[in-house]
């Protein structure tokens, strides 16, 4: 039987993209949370925040460890799956893949020092100090990489001649008109789901062991951090539909099923479409994506049919942008709703229905980052380059992309289990209220002087 090479390299990409993505986001998110609670540890003098960057941070080595497996992996399937589009490209996207490695290896050498220097300062400013570099390396691996995929989006830094690139300017290819859009969404995103992942990782230990003091203060300030994130990445979603709008009107109106080019188009949501394409069972919003668009209700948004259909995005793009852009609107209620129940004292914001929601907020969070860059992919074909090469033209005519694809599940299979383990082994078998009982009885000892015949 032949194998549709094209299809295998598609579901290659796809799972490792899919893998990735849940530690490419935790390695850029999580390091600001440590910061952040580290600080505020030093400026309350509160041992609780400071624990909090403790156990952060040994937590965060091991999505960084399987990371770097996970990281490889995208750079193999590149050059092995897409041959093509690297032989065309690659000397344009060279420049911020290097980057994209040496802002790792920058925060990886800080991170190191930051483990191995905790309460070596007299002045403890001087360790958070070193989670300024960590946070940076972070956010700047993700800035690199996103200028990438911009670059996919929207080609542009070289000119052509015989069907190759040439007079590659890799800054500009980089400054591509996708990259602000693209860039503010995905950090927003990332520390909107790093906060969500250790809120509802502390919901859930509250629904399970039930309230401690250390709990409810990472609770507490994490939800904060989630407000924060949550409002900002709805203003970077808005920016996005409006890039798309002027830029890549294809794949609005195909998240939008809006096939028609009108003034005052409909924002749909949900629905499905029958056999002639017809949307039933949606909800209209009338005129709201002219705004969303363009600022402007009676604005005139391009449609589907305007574009050839062997140029039209999968319709399927529909259901992920409504679901990302639904969880994103779902975890800033939940954070409003959370604050609104500290604020009303008839109410107690540690409720179980309220820690079962911020419990779920976590792996909503994760499904929003997936579902977002699945839109985003789906959303540029036929293309790979969008203008200059089909995803089609750029795939392996190798059969061996099918025992490439079983040969990396088995490897993300393995990562998997591996982090679980080692997660809670980290953390089940030792306890914050534990840590922190030997913490107080270990400054005890060095109080009192017991601590010097160690």
């Amino acid at each position: 039987m032949e194998v549709d090479t094209v299809l295998w390299s598609k579901l290659v990409t796809g799972m490792t993209l899919g893998f990735h993505a849940i530690f490419a986001t935790i390695g850029v998110g999580i390091p600001l949370m440590i910061a952040i609670a580290e600080l505020i540890g030093i400026r309350k003098q509160d041992s609780h925040y400071t624990l909090m960057a403790k156990r952060w941070a040994r937590g965060f080595v091991v999505s960084v460890a399987v990371g770097v497996v996970t990281g490889t992996a995208i750079s193999l399937q590149l050059a092995l799956v897409w041959p093509n589009f690297m032989k065309l490209a690659g000397n344009v996207i060279a420049l911020p893949l290097f980057m994209e490695v040496f802002a790792f290896f920058f925060e990886a050498i800080f991170l190191g020092i930051y483990l191995y220097t905790w309460e070596r300062f007299r002045n403890p400013y001087i360790h958070w100090l070193l989670t300024i570099p960590i946070v940076a390396g972070a956010g700047m691996s993700a800035v690199f990489i996103t200028t990438v995929n911009g670059f996919m989006n929207q080609p542009g830094g070289f000119t052509i001649q015989g069907g190759q690139f040439t007079a590659v300017n890799p800054v500009q290819a980089m400054l591509n008109t996708a990259t602000f859009s693209k860039v503010f969404h995905v950090l927003s995103s990332a520390y909107l789901t790093g906060a969500a992942l250790l809120a509802g990782i502390a919901a859930f230990t509250m629904l399970r062991k039930g309230v401690t003091g250390y709990h409810k203060k990472a609770l507490k300030l994490m939800m904060t951090v989630v407000l924060l994130f949550g409002a900002l990445n709805t203003v970077a979603g808005d920016v996005s539909a409006k890039f798309l709008a002027e830029h890549q009107p294809e794949k609005l109106a195909a998240a939008e099923w809006h096939f028609e080019t009108e003034r005052g188009a409909d924002l749909i949501l949900l629905g499905w479409l029958n056999a002639e394409h017809k949307i039933i069972g949606a909800l209209h919003l009338p005129k709201i994506l002219s705004f969303l668009a363009f600022g402007n209700f009676n604005a005139k948004v391009t449609g589907l049919n305007e574009f050839p259909p062997d140029e039209q995005p999968p319709l399927l793009v529909h259901y992920f942008f409504d679901l990302m852009a639904g969880i994103g609107f779902a975890l800033l209620g939940i954070s409003v709703l959370y604050f609104l129940f500290t604020l009303w004292k008839k109410r107690n914001e540690h409720n179980k229905w309220m820690l079962r929601m911020l419990a779920l907020s976590a792996p909503l969070a994760f499904l929003g980052v997936e579902l977002g860059w699945f839109y985003a992919e789906l959303g540029r074909q036929p293309w790979i380059l969008r203008g200059y090469m089909r995803v089609e033209e750029a795939a392996t005519t190798s059969p061996s992309v099918r025992v490439l694809f079983f040969l990396l599940l088995l490897l993300y299979i393995v990562l998997g289990v591996f982090s679980v383990l080692a997660l809670r082994r980290l953390f089940n078998n030792n306890p914050a209220e534990t840590e922190m009982e030997k913490w107080a009885q270990h400054a005890g000892d060095q109080g009192t002087g017991k601590g010097a015949h160690a």
